[in-house]
């Protein structure tokens, strides 16, 4: 419910007068239950149907990113995660929203979690940038695999140039390589011609668009973030998580990377008594679950803070879709 703009997330229920003012049939919404609720046995028309006994249905996280935050690994609460894959979710997790001018201007949203937690978050592009640089160098008979790129990329040279990749062009299929290239031309910086330089961009781009996303979540929230926690598929890509850690100056822990279909299991054993609660189950995670730590580099302090000056300035303009 929470992600429809629909909900009322101060009384944790569906906004009447949302849903008046657009003229919806109000028997569509039903009653909202938080995660982990047991709603009964599966009805028995749908039993004869499936062939199933009398199953019991679980209301578990709603949002599969809902599901990945049960699941991230984290302690205390000076962390935050990162759900990353074709697009990028990056957020903390919250008792209460936070409704304020400030996160509406920075498009700040607020979805609940297990357990009524908020997750304070910002939607971002993930690897969908490379996923499709991969598709079109494949069209034209270069059928690069993600390890093979990574390898090229670390091998490129570093800080040649960057993008946006908030820009609008980047949001659409089609040509991503040359939409790259003609933003660099833009902006005046080489263009990449190689696939190691272009996704080398792509990737040092991203690692800075999280530094920028984070000390906005940082501002509108007033805390400190010492932690960065990575689920979700893009948590295998390692050399993006390592300039991740460089750009945000914090430990990145990467992985699970089945952190959807983890926190779905664990909340469903959290409604069933199997467990005890949230804090249980991330410990579960965290002995169960092999993740990667990645440190800062000191010797690269100085580069990526150069690039971060950089990077600003490709959001100068209104032109760029900032």
């Amino acid at each position: 419910a929470s992600t429809t703009q629909l909900y009322d997330p101060r009384r944790r229920d569906w906004s009447a007068r949302l849903i008046d003012a657009l003229g919806f049939p109000s028997h569509l919404f039903p009653k909202v239950v938080p995660s982990g609720t047991v709603l009964g046995t599966l009805e028995e028309s749908l039993r004869f149907e499936t062939g199933l006994k009398e199953v019991e249905v679980i209301a578990s996280c709603s949002h599969d990113t809902a599901a990945a935050v049960a699941a991230v690994p984290a302690e205390d609460e000076d962390w935050a995660y990162l759900s990353s894959g074709t697009w990028s979710l990056l957020g903390v997790e919250r008792s209460s929203p936070l409704l304020t001018d400030a996160c509406r201007d920075l498009n700040v949203t607020n979805e609940i979690g297990f357990g009524g937690s908020v997750r304070l978050l910002k939607n971002i592009v993930g690897l969908w940038i490379i996923q499709e640089c991969r598709r079109a160098w494949a069209a034209g008979g270069q059928r690069w695999d993600y390890a093979q790129l990574t390898a090229l990329a670390e091998a490129a040279r570093p800080f040649v140039a960057l993008i946006n990749p908030a820009d609008p062009r980047f949001l659409s299929p089609g040509g991503m390589p040359e939409k790259i290239q003609a933003f660099c031309r833009e902006t005046d910086q080489p263009a990449p011609e190689t696939p190691g330089a272009i996704v080398r961009c792509v990737l040092e781009s991203m690692a800075l668009l999280y530094h920028r996303t984070l000390r906005q979540i940082e501002q509108v929230t007033g805390r400190t973030i010492r932690r960065l926690h990575i689920v979700g598929g893009g948590s295998q890509n390692g050399l993006l998580n390592q300039f991740t850690a460089d750009a945000l100056e914090i430990p990145v822990v990467a992985g699970p990377v089945e952190a959807t279909a983890l926190g779905n299991i664990l909340v469903q054993a959290i409604a069933c008594r199997l467990i005890g609660g949230l804090d249980e189950a991330r410990r579960l995670v965290r002995d169960s679950c092999e993740v990667a730590v990645l440190m800062p580099r000191a010797k690269e302090r100085m580069s990526w803070a150069r690039s971060v000056a950089r990077f600003e300035r490709l959001f100068s303009s209104t032109a760029l879709g900032c």
